[in-house]
């Protein structure tokens, strides 16, 4: 099965979100439990990077990109990139994958590589 991230779509005004909203910024209508989940695209463009050198040891590497990048259909999220030098403007893809493991669980998020 594989791994989805997903933003919410207003039901009154069809407006996406990412990361979850308690009211949608668009028509400031809904209630917590007026958004429909929706599976966020993968593809995307690097807008902005960084790298994290003195990371927690459940991270397990030395130094981690950080990359904001704006998906296919307008939205903006924060991953980890496993880009060796990346470029601004540069395609981008993603798949969620672990990205921290703490005693007994895995966290997931996206990790974008270049398409």
């Amino acid at each position: 099965m594989e791994r989805q991230i997903h933003a919410y779509a207003c039901r009154r005004c069809g407006a996406l979100h990412y990361p979850f909203r308690m009211v949608c910024r668009e028509c400031g209508e809904n209630g917590p439990h007026e958004f429909d989940p929706v599976p966020l695209p993968k593809e995307g463009t690097l807008l902005t990077f960084t790298f994290v050198h003195n990371l927690p040891a459940e991270y397990e590497v030395a130094r981690l990109g950080l990359g904001v990048v704006e998906l296919s259909n307008g939205l903006r999220m924060l991953g980890q990139l496993d880009i060796a030098d990346p470029k601004l403007g540069m395609k981008v893809v993603g798949e969620v994958e672990v990205v921290r493991r703490e005693a007994y669980a895995r966290r997931y998020g996206m990790v974008f590589r270049a398409a």
